[in-house]
């Protein structure tokens, strides 16, 4: 992506609490959807390092906005384990994972109006989320991290006279009132045009120069290659990973193994493949045909 506006300079941006790590040993969420158990992730490995900043990905209904939620401590899983910095959200009660919420984790829902209250001001929002930080926490004042968004001159506009970008830039805002070390953003910049989807990238780079560990959800390729990481959710799992422009699928404990999208959908359900290791160390999936008898 080219033409990111420069908001939140390092130099002026408030610093980060200690950045957060995640880590996600098999873990499995269930609901009930008409009477029937629906298994939205099945079996999960992650880690994710602090300072990290990682896009998730994938088709709709693979579990990308349920990982998140887990990650926020807003569904419990049904199983495995999970761990976001030094809360074990496995064991944690209602109190703790609100604490957390309100001092480690900075959580935005999708939708900029879920997170604003549409009849204060840009700053009255930031200090009403930085209400429930944890005692001794030192919280910036609002109208810093308002100016980490880009938004120092709107601090008396209420969020219906802001532009939808500067609407979600505000909900990012709320989400870093209390220095968060980890921030969590469900589609960010969905429903934006390039320039309002450009100030809300901006607004993300200046948090994470700032130190904090940024894990968001997006639909859009764009917006996922601004990211350290591509991590893509396929069928409730993690079945792939981007680094550096290179993609990687990713074995999981179980060893199974997502093939890529075109391939596996040129290969066919069902189809038998041979592994070949080669003396170069590499592996050649080689297709083959299913015996007579077996047709």
């Amino acid at each position: 992506m080219t033409g990111l506006l420069e908001i939140g300079g390092a130099g002026g941006a408030p610093p980060a609490a200690a950045p957060i790590g995640v880590t996600c040993r098999g873990l499995v969420y269930i609901y009930r959807l008409e009477g029937y158990d629906v298994v939205a992730l099945s079996g999960v490995d992650l880690d994710i390092a602090p300072g990290q900043s990682v896009a998730l990905v994938g088709p709709s209904g693979s579990g990308k906005s349920t990982l998140l939620s887990l990650l926020a401590g807003l569904l419990p899983p049904a199983a495995g384990r999970l761990r976001v910095g030094e809360h074990d959200l496995v064991k944690a009660g209602p109190a703790e994972l609100q604490r957390m919420r309100a001092g480690d984790v900075g959580v935005v829902l999708q939708g900029s109006e879920r997170n604003l209250l549409p009849y204060l001001t840009a700053e009255q929002n930031v200090r009403f989320a930085q209400r429930g930080a944890p005692a001794g926490r030192v919280r910036p004042a609002a109208r810093e991290v308002l100016r980490l968004v880009g938004l120092a001159d709107a601090a008396r506009v209420r969020p219906a006279d802001l532009a939808p970008g500067g609407r979600q830039r505000l909900a990012l805002a709320v989400g870093l009132a209390n220095r968060p070390g980890l921030l969590l953003a469900d589609e960010p910049t969905s429903q934006l045009d390039a320039a309002a989807r450009d100030e809300v990238l901006a607004a993300l780079a200046g948090a994470h120069r700032a130190g904090t560990t940024v894990v968001l959800v997006t639909h859009d390729p764009d917006v996922a290659r601004t990211m350290d990481r591509v991590v893509t959710i396929r069928d409730g799992r993690v079945g792939a990973e981007g680094r550096s422009g290179e993609d990687y699928s990713v074995l999981g404990r179980d060893g199974s193994l997502h093939l890529p999208p075109e391939l596996a959908a040129a290969l066919g359900p069902g189809a038998l493949l041979r592994v070949q290791p080669q003396p170069d160390g590499t592996l050649l999936l080689v297709p083959v045909e299913a015996p007579l008898e077996e047709r």
